[in-house]
């Protein structure tokens, strides 16, 4: 930059020297000489005030430029900063509020599995299976009919012949009265459906199964179809649906054996459909027996309409006699005054002439 710089001064002052040196031939040398050193300095101090203060107009204009770029680019900075900032902030937030689900997420699961292993230790026992399954058949029916309706259902009904069922349907005819009772076959099932357990232990487990199903069908066709005092049909509740789902994808002759001893197997899922059919069925034999006695009302209704009927054509017809009678004893009436009034109107005459 300072090359250039002192390359134009240079030139400038070559062109400056030249047009003095044109301009005053007639000068004598040292006057010329003196006046080109004068009028050199002076134009050079000329152009170094005027380049100066270019310089530093262009230097101001570009340091102000500058300065309002650096702003713009402060400001664009700050703003992209706390844009981000923000977003990081939200995003903290949230994975502090996910990472506060996921610690009680797993607080519950940590229950759940104590929850589920206690549940294990339960079904490990028979009693306590039964009890779950009695359970869960009183809620069922309690959902279906509601708590303690026992017009409807009954909860370990004994029976004349003393056994006693873990719950009775109390049902018009033709259903009549029905039985649900409860039954768990686990060990065996868990054993069937192990697949860590060989085929033969697998095998073994799955007759044993069999013949648990086949026991509880024949103790309920047993004792809870008594003829006479309970429907021909009676229900067994497996409390678990996979059992039931096992039973009916695989074991087609449990069904079979099931229904030669009139025995309806039954899940928590169909137990429900079952009941609130026979609830539709209460309603619509309700319904039906108040029909009869609206249609019997409606019939004695129907006599009553007649009877009045006839009392009102009776009372149509005398007060119609009435009206008659009314109507000739007007015109006699009428008759009699306008006989009176011609009386009364001779007998004023008559008094008239004598007067006269």
């Amino acid at each position: 930059m300072e090359y250039i710089i002192l390359a134009m001064l240079i030139i400038i002052l070559v062109l400056i020297v030249t047009i003095l040196l044109k301009g005053n031939n007639n000068l004598k040398t040292d006057e010329k000489i003196n006046k080109l050193e004068i009028d050199l300095i002076r134009e050079i101090s000329d152009f170094k005030n005027d380049f100066s203060h270019s310089l530093t107009s262009d230097f101001n204009n570009q340091t102000e430029r500058l300065d309002n770029r650096l702003r713009l680019i402060n400001d664009k900075v700050n703003e992209r900063l706390d844009e981000n900032f923000e977003k990081t902030n939200k995003t903290f937030t949230n994975i502090l509020e996910r990472l506060s689900k996921i610690d009680e997420a797993q607080k519950k699961i940590d229950t759940l599995s104590g929850d589920i292993v206690s549940l294990q230790g339960v079904l490990t026992d028979k009693k306590t299976r039964g009890i779950f399954g009695e359970v869960n058949l009183e809620h069922i029916l309690s959902n279906v009919f509601g708590p303690n309706n026992s017009k409807i259902y009954q909860m370990q009904y004994t029976f004349n012949n003393g056994t006693i069922a873990d719950c009775v349907l109390f049902t018009p005819e033709p259903l009549g009265t029905i039985a649900i009772d409860s039954k768990f076959p686990l060990e065996h099932y868990q054993i069937m459906v192990d697949k860590t357990n060989s085929a033969d232990i697998r095998n073994q487990a799955e007759k044993m199964f069999k013949v648990d199903m086949k026991k509880h069908i024949d103790a309920i066709s047993s004792k809870y179809i008594i003829p006479g005092v309970t429907s021909d049909q009676a229900i067994l509740f497996l409390p678990a649906e996979a059992i039931f789902a096992e039973v009916n994808a695989y074991h087609t002759d449990i069904l079979e054996y099931a229904y030669k001893k009139r025995v309806w197997i039954t899940s928590p899922t169909t137990l429900i459909s079952t009941l609130t059919t026979i609830q539709i069925i209460l309603k619509n034999i309700e319904r039906d027996k108040y029909t009869k006695v609206i249609h019997n009302e409606l019939r004695l209704l129907d006599e009553e309409f007649k009877r009045y009927k006839d009392r009102w054509d009776k009372l149509y017809r005398s007060i119609e006699t009435v009206s008659r009678d009314v109507k000739d004893i007007y015109t006699t009436t009428d008759k009699i005054t306008k006989r009176f009034n011609s009386i009364n109107q001779v007998e004023m005459g008559e008094i008239d002439d004598k007067e006269n």
